[in-house]
């Protein structure tokens, strides 16, 4: 089995320069170099760790349960790979939301998440600890259900290979079928804004059918303002790999409870057990009680 991702490997290279290169044409500030540096520095550490124990943990884990399989799903026929395409990409909607829903897999995530760019260099600023850390356990109901393990990791593989494109901000908008069905460079910056109104919003892989389904889709109505709703600032690679996982040891130290605990652990981002950081919900929630607050003070006003 080979890794689809290291072929393709030369062509995210050309891609890159070649958008670096209509960048300083249009004299655009999508790309700063330190931080590029840190994205193809994070990138490269993934397909390491990939090679050396990922791929095989993975690999390791769907053929485990592969053993014990209800079916078993004959890959030679089309209609196996049409089904094992939305499955996975199913699959990958509901990965993706929960990394964004649960400390725990935030923790490798935000990697992905802590460049203040947009850009292809962005795509490749990926996780180390993402497979370590059991991320593969969302695809784990595919080969039960009979999907051969070298058939969902080429999917997955064809998932993240489309992704690649879509970091960026020299496309605007596609025509209006593609944008309903499919994830687009519009979308996906959506996804990387911290905006209060674009957090946690267009988990989608390759298809957005998902977010319209499950109430997460948000329209990209201005540009995105890009990076985490409290930045690192930092261009260390190893910083960026683990400066979650540091955050959620020194937050259980301080909880006083296994319950709290357990909370900075498998809670939401940003929850706290005595209220001094916020959860997007309950930032969503005080947005709108102080524009109610607003609203009702300047109907109370009397006319002159």
């Amino acid at each position: 089995m080979r890794d689809l991702i290291q072929y393709a490997i030369p062509g995210f290279v050309i891609l890159l320069v070649a958008e670096i290169l209509v960048t300083v044409r249009q004299q655009k500030d999508f790309y700063v170099t330190k931080d590029t540096a840190s994205s193809l520095s994070m990138g490269i550490g993934n397909v390491i760790i990939s090679a050396i124990i990922g791929k095989a943990l993975v690999f390791g884990a769907l053929s485990l349960v592969y053993q014990v399989r209800l079916l078993t799903i004959d890959m030679t026929q089309w209609w196996a790979w049409v089904i094992l395409f939305f499955a996975e990409d199913f699959s990958y909607y509901w990965f993706h939301r929960t990394s964004h829903s649960s400390r725990y897999f935030w923790a490798s995530h935000v990697i992905h998440h802590s460049s203040m760019k947009y850009n292809l260099g962005t795509a490749l600023r990926q996780t180390w600890t993402g497979n370590l850390s059991g991320a593969f356990i969302f695809w784990l109901w595919l080969p039960l259900i009979g999907f051969s393990p070298i058939a969902i990791m080429t999917m997955m593989s064809i998932s993240l290979l489309y992704q690649f494109w879509i970091h960026t901000e020299l496309i605007n908008k596609f025509p209006k079928p593609i944008e309903f069905i499919f994830n687009t460079p519009s979308h996906h910056r959506v996804h990387h804004g911290s905006d209060l109104d674009y957090l946690d919003k267009n988990h989608a892989g390759v298809l957005i059918i998902w977010d319209r389904m499950f109430g997460t889709f948000e329209l990209e109505q201005k540009r995105p303002t890009y990076g985490l709703t409290t930045n690192i600032d930092s261009h260390n690679p190893v910083r960026i790999a683990f400066h979650e996982w540091v955050s959620i040891g020194q937050d259980i130290r301080r909880a006083g409870s296994i319950r709290a605990a357990l909370g900075y652990i498998f809670g939401p981002p940003g929850w706290s057990h005595d209220g001094s950081r916020q959860t997007t919900k309950q930032l969503r929630a005080t947005q709108k009680r102080l524009a109610n607050q607003e609203h009702k003070q300047g109907s109370e006003v009397t006319p002159v």
